[in-house]
């Protein structure tokens, strides 16, 4: 067994980190990280439908797709994410309770009450402060999960705030549930880092055979390839999306316009845009949306050559973002 802490907080390199070490080493590990602010939705997931577009445009935070399965999570400052790649048995591989005991004994030695509950989240006094996805490759398991430790939870909240009814299709929905910060639980205060390094010295403890791991080039390089090819592309966070009807009402001035849109691999296949007031050129717009990606540069592409921002718009935001996502 390997242990390791990434070096960088770049949220596209950690996640290829994650599934390079998965496909490409017959080693086990275990990752202790943090990113940057970032969105990281699971696999089959409607990435928009899990977001609030208008928030994460404003705020630059980026959407990921990871490699596993399950809901919507937040990375950032404060938020301390832990991964065990292992090797086992094909079939006999996915076992949540299993990978999140050492993190709930950890936990429980700094004197928090931390359970299992659900069908993959850790609780603590009634609030969520972990939760975890698996991903299986062959014969090897990819668990990871988060540690909620000081999260700026309204910045969490607000990220992933959504308005409900407006995306249908058989993408997999985030549950909500109420989260907390591991912080304010403990009898003793600590830090961000003296949290991290407990829980590395804990789990170096726990496992037989740990040694400490740093990768070498050939790795890095593999890692940023990946990155780069995958974990930073629109096919791959958003165009790998299940197909959805999407429908929205906003007043953009001069009257409500409301939209429906139907999409498949993150492309619009039909638009039909009706209201009062401003309807013929929004009834061009409409003609022009198929083919386009349902994503926010070509949306503000489109509505910058039909004239419907102010000159000076450098992104969508308020009404206007809200009616197309």
């Amino acid at each position: 067994m390997n242990i390791f802490s990434p070096p960088t907080t770049d949220p596209y390199l950690n996640l290829a980190m994650e599934e390079y070490f998965l496909r490409h080493s017959e080693e086990e590990f275990v990752m202790c990280w943090w990113s940057t602010p970032s969105v990281v939705v699971g696999k089959h997931q409607n990435a928009l439908a899990e977001v609030n577009v208008p928030f994460v445009l404003k705020k630059r935070i980026p959407v990921i797709r990871r490699l596993s399965g399950g809901g919507t999570v937040f990375h950032g400052p404060g938020n301390l994410n832990f991964s065990f790649i292992r090797n086992g048995c094909a079939g006999r591989l996915v076992d949540f309770r299993k990978h999140t005991a050492p993190i709930i004994d950890f936990l429980r030695s700094l004197g928090i009450a931390a359970r299992f509950e659900g069908k993959n989240d850790i609780r603590a006094n009634g609030l969520k402060i972990s939760g975890n996805a698996e991903h299986v490759y062959k014969n090897r398991l990819l668990h990871h999960g988060t540690l909620l430790f000081d999260a700026d939870l309204d910045m969490l909240g607000e990220a992933i705030r959504v308005v409900p009814g407006r995306y249908t299709g058989r993408s997999v929905q985030s549950v909500r549930s109420r989260v907390g910060n591991i912080i304010r639980l403990p009898d003793r205060p600590m830090t961000f880092d003296g949290f991290k390094k407990q829980l590395e010295a804990f789990l170096s403890e726990r496992f037989a055979h740990i040694a400490r791991y740093s990768p070498d080039e050939k790795e890095k390089t593999g890692i940023r390839s990946l990155a780069g090819e995958k974990y930073t592309s629109w096919e791959w966070n958003y165009g790998y999306s299940p197909p959805y009807e999407f429908s929205s009402e906003a007043d953009v001035g001069q009257g409500p316009i409301r939209l429906t849109l139907s999409v498949a691999n993150g492309v619009i296949g039909m638009a039909v845009a009706w209201g009062v007031g401003r309807t013929p050129p929004w009834l061009a717009l409409a003609a022009e949306l198929p083919g386009l990606r349902h994503h926010p540069d070509d949306i503000f592409g489109l509505l910058k050559r039909h004239g419907l921002l102010p000159e000076k718009a450098g992104e969508l935001s308020g009404n206007m973002a809200r009616l197309f996502f």
